[in-house]
């Protein structure tokens, strides 16, 4: 295998510990035979940590899917290219591959790229596109007609979280809610949806903190919620620090409260960072966890990597997330193909907007709803300190 470079080609091809990082052979024309997905992915940079496994859950989707027999007789093809999480880079990787592959299906590295490409991508009348992002705008059909979320939207999430805290809270009064979030979009997008679900169910939320990205110092955030005296105190826009900085100080402030956070901040760098301060992570998740056993879908994802990963201990959010959307991909296509429809925009479009009551083997625990490009649904999980794995804490619930 040769040296990873940033802009390398990426071909799906064998199941290496890397996935299949090969240099491409130069790019051909899809054949009537096979479906092509296309993706830029954050394989290096500061997204790194995440694009990986979107990388080898997309690919090892679509490797498992080609040993059932592909979609309708047709194989799926996967050729991506390294985005670093790039916007630039990766809108000239979609346009090489689209001009060079005309893609029916195409996986972006998150909302940025999203925006970036849907006129190119809604105009080309040829491809539908996915990527990470649960923002709100990813999963409007009316400007990105082209595109759906994986799952729940931020909002969504924030929803469920917001009726599970109302079923399950054991106190004689409303449980005090506090909401820490990033001044970005990954931050903020939700925020409006649990605001409206709380008052809904009379929830009072007594705090909010924003707070930048990265390198913050929280000391003043932790005294303005010090002073709020939140029972629940929910993170979103972070995937692990600065949470374990705010638990630390709010522990010894003698703050007691329960620590929740949404999808991408449910990942293993939190739950064990949290887990170290004695602390027992919760919140609402998009899929399965992938130590379940009880889901047909997760047990296949685990058959593939005990044969093709053997090194992979760890199933992350990002990979699940990346093998749903190629499930998409392939569910789409085949009912394009069996109803003798070309794998047009138009089409797929009406393909997806018809996946209702959608059996996903569990990967998602209700009937999948995909009519309005995303799943209103989501169910709450919560770290077990003796396993050191995150267990449902829950039933799912569909909003």
């Amino acid at each position: 295998m040769k040296k990873i470079s940033r802009r390398t080609l990426v071909q799906g091809l064998g199941a290496s510990a890397l996935g299949p990082l090969m240099v491409g052979h130069g790019l051909a024309q899809a054949q009537p035979s096979e479906v092509v997905i296309g993706a830029a992915q954050p394989i290096t940079g500061v997204f790194a940590f995440a694009g990986l496994a979107m990388h080898n859950g997309l690919n090892d989707f679509i490797q498992w899917k080609n040993s059932k027999g592909g979609v309708q007789g047709r194989k799926l093809r996967y050729v991506a290219e390294d985005s670093s999480f790039k916007v630039d880079q990766g809108v000239a990787i979609f346009k090489k591959i689209m001009a060079a592959e005309k893609p029916s299906f195409f996986y972006c590295d998150g909302t940025p790229l999203v925006k970036a490409v849907t006129r190119d991508a809604v105009e080309s009348n040829h491809v539908m596109t996915s990527s990470t992002s649960l923002a709100s705008v990813s999963a409007d059909a009316s400007t990105a007609p082209q595109n759906f979320v994986p799952g729940a939207t931020y909002g969504r999430l924030h929803e469920v979280l917001m009726e599970h805290i109302n079923n399950t809270w054991k106190g004689a009064e409303k449980p005090r809610i506090a909401y820490v979030y990033t001044e970005a979009e990954f931050g903020i997008d939700g925020i409006p949806a649990a605001k409206a679900r709380a008052a809904k169910l009379g929830l009072p939320i007594v705090a909010e903190v924003i707070t930048k990205q990265s390198g913050v110092d929280v000391t003043t955030e932790v005294a303005k919620l010090r002073r709020a005296r939140p029972n629940i105190v929910v993170f979103q826009g972070y995937i692990n620090a600065p949470m374990p900085e705010f638990a630390r100080q709010m522990k010894e402030a003698g703050m007691k409260v329960e620590i929740y956070g949404t999808a991408w901040g449910l990942d293993k760098p939190a739950f064990d960072a949290l887990g170290a301060l004695g602390e027992q992570l919760t919140g609402v998740s998009l899929y399965a966890t992938g130590d379940e056993v009880s889901a047909p879908m997760i047990r296949e994802v685990r058959d593939y990597l005990a044969k093709n990963r053997p090194d992979v201990k760890h199933i992350s959010p990002f990979y699940l997330s990346s093998w749903f959307s190629g499930m998409v991909f392939a569910e789409i296509a085949d009912r394009c193909i069996a109803a003798k429809k070309p794998l047009d925009l138009p089409n797929m479009k009406a393909a997806l907007e018809s996946i209702k009551d959608w059996d996903t083997g569990g990967l998602i625990g209700l009937p999948v709803d995909l009519s309005r490009h995303e799943v209103p649904a989501g169910r709450v999980i919560r770290y077990n300190p003796e396993k050191k794995i995150m267990e449902p804490a829950g039933n799912w619930i569909k909003v």
